[in-house]
């Protein structure tokens, strides 16, 4: 981050809500140029939090009361909470605008779901949204609510959509050994990757360089349908590929919400987080990330 023009003697706050793993990751980006406030909802967790750098503080997004101390605590915002498990709203982001500054800063991690199922076409954050499910609903309204507020407040937002996040301890090992299926390849969708390590150097980047009230796909450079993302981990690891079923016979066979995330084909493009944030991502694509762990498979069998 030497781009970022912040005296490193003369850190300005920084609020990030929601500080799991990507948080985590992000600490060390951050913390030689911000003073970090890190929310947690367990107290347990402020040890760690403080170990990495961070000034833990201890607030649940579901009791607005705890939120009192975070109000106008930071101009610089980075929001990784999720919304709440049911509904079609977001009433966490609600509750956290009405403490959030005037004039600030925010990076709002959001979903690549909220496009819908796009049969699988290529686009760019020009596209609608049209989200198919309750979850995708509430990351909907938590963007609207976001932009909502940033007028308000003449703020700075800049939404990142990310799809799914993987890394070394984020693979879907357990899924794999369990021989859950997959989808044949005539029925199968295009999913989008982004490595935990990139995203938090897109959020980063994001802070000081998005555009304000912009839109960014955080996404690498990866083009497959799921099976073959299935079928790339299984061979790293050199377990069995899963097996493939059509859709008719799969949906008997696995829950709800995972059909529910192999019924929604798209590929997004990156070329914007690419032109105005200037990211190199160090890990371009999932064939390329796995690679140098096909000598780790042994190891994982055991």
């Amino acid at each position: 981050m030497k781009n970022l023009h912040i005296h490193k003697f003369k850190r300005p706050r920084l609020l990030i809500v929601g500080c799991g793993d990507v948080g985590m990751r992000l600490l060390p980006l951050l913390t030689p140029y911000f003073r970090v406030f890190a929310t947690t909802s367990q107290q347990e967790r402020c040890a760690e939090l403080r170990a990495a750098g961070a000034v833990p503080l201890v607030a649940d997004l579901d009791r607005p009361a705890s939120l009192r101390r975070l109000a106008g605590l930071a101009p610089w915002v980075v929001h990784l909470a999720p919304p709440p498990a049911e509904g079609v709203l977001d009433s966490r982001t609600r509750h956290l605008t009405a403490i959030l500054p005037e004039q600030g800063r925010l990076v709002y991690v959001s979903t690549t779901g909220v496009y819908g199922d796009c049969g699988g076409a290529t686009f760019d954050e020009t596209r609608p949204l049209a989200p198919r499910n309750a979850r995708a609903l509430r990351r909907v309204d938590a963007e609207r609510t976001l932009r909502r507020w940033a007028r308000r407040a003449r703020a700075a937002l800049s939404i990142l959509r990310v799809p799914g996040i993987y890394a070394a301890d984020r693979l879907p090992l357990k899924r794999l050994r369990e021989g859950t299926p997959a989808l044949l390849d005539a029925d199968d969708v295009y999913t989008n990757h982004i490595h935990a390590d990139d995203l938090a150097a897109i959020i980063a980047r994001a802070l000081y360089r998005a555009l304000p009230n912009r839109s960014y796909h955080a996404v690498d450079d990866s083009d497959m349908k799921m099976a073959q993302y299935f079928d790339a981990v299984a061979d790293a690891f050199q377990l069995p590929r899963p097996p493939r079923l059509p859709r008719a016979q799969l949906q008997q066979v696995v829950t709800p919400a995972l059909l529910s995330f192999m019924s929604e084909s798209r590929r997004l493009l990156n070329g914007r987080i690419k032109r105005e944030l200037g990211v190199r991502l160090r890990y371009p694509t999932v064939a390329e990330t796995l690679r140098p762990t096909l000598g780790m498979g042994a190891q994982a069998k055991r």
